[in-house]
């Protein structure tokens, strides 16, 4: 299985509108700024979103985009679904010799459930860690 920009920037969407939640809408055109992306791109990646109910639109000046439920209720794989179609790691999996039908179904089972119980609440709240204290720098 491979997420394309598709998936990829509409995560992206996603997890800026949650970063933002209750604080009323964004526009696409600020995320696309932000993460140095095509606004138009953006646009054809949330019509999904819109029609599968994740989000919605807002008209006027200060308009946007905004999520219909609490971040906490929309999981990634909700989201991967939507813009990329079903989690599928091999396609014809029912010709496979059974230990490797098995190991498929592991597999695509394991990328499933990191998915499904990963929020974009979980994302949003993410903070770049990067490995290095003060404490462990030593200054010359």
């Amino acid at each position: 299985m491979k997420i394309s920009t598709k998936g990829r920037y509409g995560m992206t969407i996603m997890i800026e509108l949650a970063k933002n939640h209750g604080e009323g809408p964004v526009s696409l055109k600020s995320i696309a700024q932000t993460h140095n992306l095509s606004e138009h791109y953006l646009e054809q990646l949330v019509a999904p979103l819109r029609n599968a109910g994740f989000v919605r639109s807002i008209r006027g000046a200060y308009g946007g985009y905004v999520l219909t439920n609490e971040p906490s209720k929309v999981t990634a794989g909700d989201i991967i679904r939507v813009l990329e179609g079903p989690i599928v790691l091999v396609e014809g999996i029912e010709d496979e010799a059974p230990a490797q039908r098995e190991l498929w179904v592991r597999i695509r089972d394991s990328i499933k459930a990191v998915l499904d119980n990963t929020t974009i609440e979980d994302l949003a709240n993410h903070r770049e860690d990067t490995g290095i204290s003060d404490a462990n720098m030593f200054y010359i």
